[in-house]
């Protein structure tokens, strides 16, 4: 891949590469460019599935020197950074961002914490905070994995969706506790530009799940969601929330929840094999998809996840479809 460094496009649309997802009337202000990298699943001592494990360090590194060929103002990540939380394949996470000349800023995925099946010890969470969030941070939410950070005009919010040791160790639902949606909607009081990131899903992206099971593929699995997603949603909805970027389903999409929109962010270990690039500027923000493999690369994943399961082809047909029609979203 050729890096394309400029941000100065025709009608003030920044120009980069990949192809255009959205262009988004919100946020627009200060020109920023973000970087979203989400769910490498980094895997050192595993291999198969539709995840392609023997394969996640090579994308998320490709990913990471990629992303530091274009100017990047920050690069976030919604989660799942490592397969389960394994203290080796944190150390190959660290070892891929230490060249990252950007500041890289996470939540936990469901992946990232502790579960009661895992057989290995996961590194505590003072961790993932002391290397994945801000050093200084502007706040910080209740259960010390949520933030607030600027970057660039914008105010970036993390919220903690995947749980910890005391919550969520049984599940890989996702949910929002009361006390950080009353910490965000303090903090969303002073925010002139708020932007979210969260790992799981608000209602509108499931929903799009939910409708391919119906209409295409009945064995479709119950992807674990927020559970009880409304009160955040309707937190997200009052403080006047941008927009959300969220992991987890492993496809390129965006959606309306109550009027909050969210684009998701596709994974890095399996098709489409892609990070997001976003260039905020006083029109508007284009995001773009950024692939981080070659064809041969993208057509092998492709054909490893259609193979899999009922539930990796269902993916990979809304991924596929999702591709098809780009831009998902033309606001301008």
């Amino acid at each position: 891949m050729s890096p394309d460094d400029s941000r100065d496009g025709p009608a003030g649309v920044a120009e980069g590469p990949g192809s255009v997802l959205a262009h988004l009337d919100r946020p627009a202000g200060e020109r920023a460019r973000i970087a979203v990298v989400a769910d490498p699943h980094v895997a050192t001592r595993a291999e198969g599935t539709s995840k392609l494990f023997e394969r996640t360090l090579e994308h998320f590194e490709a990913a990471i020197a990629d992303i530091g060929a274009r100017d990047v103002d920050a690069v976030l990540s919604p989660g799942d950074l490592t397969k389960d939380g394994e203290p080796w394949n944190y150390e190959a996470v660290d070892e891929a961002l230490a060249d990252l000349d950007a500041p890289f800023f996470a939540v936990p995925g469901n992946h990232d914490v502790p579960k009661e099946r895992d057989e290995h010890e996961t590194p505590e969470l003072d961790r993932f905070t002391e290397r994945y969030t801000p050093d200084d941070p502007l706040s910080r939410g209740p259960d010390g994995l949520s933030f607030r950070t600027r970057v660039g005009g914008l105010d970036v919010f993390g919220l903690n969706s995947a749980g910890t040791a005391e919550r969520l160790f049984d599940s890989h639902e996702g949910h929002v506790e009361a006390n950080q949606r009353e910490w965000l909607a303090d903090e969303l009081e002073t925010a002139e530009t708020p932007v979210v990131l969260v790992h799981h899903n608000l209602p509108a992206i499931t929903g799009q799940l939910d409708a391919h099971r119906e209409a295409v593929e009945p064995e479709f699995a119950d992807i674990p969601a927020m559970a009880d997603p409304e009160p955040f949603v309707e937190t997200l909805a009052d403080g006047d929330v941008e927009l959300v970027l969220a992991g987890h389903y492993h496809i390129p999409a965006a959606g309306v929840s109550e009027g909050v929109r969210e684009v998701t962010v596709p994974t890095t270990c399996s098709f489409p094999q892609s990070y997001l690039l976003l260039d905020v500027t006083p029109e508007g923000t284009t995001v773009r998809l950024v692939p981080v493999a070659d064809d041969t690369g993208l057509e092998s994943a492709h054909a490893r996840r259609v193979g899999d399961s009922p539930t990796a082809r269902g993916l990979t047909s809304v991924a596929a479809a999702r591709l098809a029609r780009f831009p998902l979203v033309d606001e301008r």
